[in-house]
């Protein structure tokens, strides 16, 4: 019966969290034909996915400590439903700069749904329990960038671009519903006792100081960012540059998630057998070397997407191994304020992304180059924070059960 219960709250925690990237996902396909629909440039329409991106970040730090305050159910409620009212209003978006408007709103409710489930995992579970959790939270996560593209193209193709909006406002009320009778509260009365406005901004001081902390939320932000410069990038790469439709664009797209979510799964397993600490060293310096080979095929002026769609598959399924285990690890030691700190997490790893796509769009020319080196780039710095961060760490400060 606990199993099933336990299940059943990961089902929902994954399907909340995947509501932000759904919003995203589903209208990449979309993004050349919103820019002929309301008569905006590449750069005004990527500004759309900048400004949800700034907005889920900002808005974590308010929902973390609120959650701490109050509990985690109420702060779902509320951001659900102001996700599902901005969705209305980019729907009906009669040009760009609105739309990038009700975009900023629309992160700004979605940001509860990626601040509060970690912190709900970290309220039932610590080390290799968490880790597990993490995973098989990943996986429903991760359903999003395979279904989302391939789902929204469908819709486009049928009704516009419009509908796309339509169907994610849909998806929040559904959120609603599954959260009011599938999710039980997790922060115990008595713990909120000791959480306020006060305390959460000395939590925030307290968490800004700690370099193991900031070490590897920064770590898993450099995984983060590349995949959001890609985001960005790949509907004007592969569908204007390469020529792919938008259901061919979704396919390839989904072949990166699913290399992410196969190798998430392992992360439990992986870290059992050699230590959590250990797993991300190996998959971001396997990511870092996997980036650089892609830069240097395109520097010697390769064109074939075959290349592209292959070593970042690889790269994605390293990605995979870095960002739930580096959650896990940045939250085991701040159990006591677990929303505090799964907020700045995802604050910091969500600007990272925001600032390198907006970086990298300044630079982009609809060619594969400008992408991938923002791709590599970030990779490179993840190396060198996993090895700062935690070079000398051999299994010392895993997350134990």
């Amino acid at each position: 019966m606990q199993a099933s219960v336990s299940l059943r709250l990961v089902l929902i925690l994954g399907l909340l969290s995947a509501i932000g990237p759904f919003a995203i996902d589903m209208y990449l396909p979309a993004l050349p034909q919103i820019g002929s629909s309301l008569g905006a440039e590449v750069g005004a329409v990527q500004a759309s996915l900048t400004a949800f991106f700034l907005s889920i970040g900002v808005g974590q730090l308010l929902y973390g400590p609120v959650s701490d305050m109050v509990g985690r159910k109420p702060p779902l409620y509320f951001g659900l439903t102001v996700f599902a009212a901005a969705s209305v209003g980019c729907a009906l978006a009669p040009n760009i700069e609105t739309l990038v408007a009700f975009r900023f709103v629309q992160g700004l409710g979605a940001a509860a749904c990626m601040a509060v489930p970690r912190a709900v995992v970290r309220d039932l579970h610590t080390g290799h329990a968490a880790a597990r959790m993490m995973s098989l939270l990943m996986l429903v996560f991760s359903v999003s960038p395979i279904l989302a593209p391939l789902v929204g193209s469908g819709v486009i193709a049928v009704a516009g671009w419009r509908a796309v909006f339509w169907v994610v406002a849909a998806a929040a009320v559904l959120g609603l519903i599954a959260t009011w009778r599938g999710v039980e509260e997790t922060r115990t009365a008595e713990a909120r006792l000791d959480s306020s406005l006060g305390g959460a901004l000395k939590a925030y001081l307290r968490l800004l100081r700690d370099w193991h902390y900031m070490g590897l939320v920064f770590l898993g932000g450099c995984a983060m960012a590349g995949f959001f410069v890609y985001l960005a990038g790949s509907p004007f790469v592969l569908i204007n540059y390469y020529g792919l439709s938008s259901t061919e664009y979704s396919m390839a797209f989904a072949l990166n998630s699913i290399a992410f979510i196969g190798a998430s799964q392992l992360t439990g397993r992986l870290g059992q057998r050699f230590g959590l600490v250990n797993v991300v060293k190996a998959a971001a310096s396997a990511s870092g070397v996997t980036m650089v080979a892609l830069l240097m095929y395109y520097v010697m002026g390769g064109e074939q997407l075959i290349v592209l769609i292959v070593l970042y598959f690889i790269a994605s399924a390293f990605m995979g191994l870095v960002i739930p285990t580096t959650s896990v690890l940045a939250l085991e030691e701040h159990g006591e304020i677990a929303g505090t700190a799964s907020a700045l997490l995802g604050t910091l790893q969500m600007l990272s992304g925001a600032a390198a796509m907006q970086i990298v769009g300044h630079f982009s020319n609809g060619k594969p180059l400008p992408m991938v080196t923002g791709m590599a780039l970030g990779a490179l710095v993840g190396v060198a924070l996993t090895w700062i961060t935690l070079g000398r760490t051999a299994g010392v400060r895993v997350a134990h059960d």
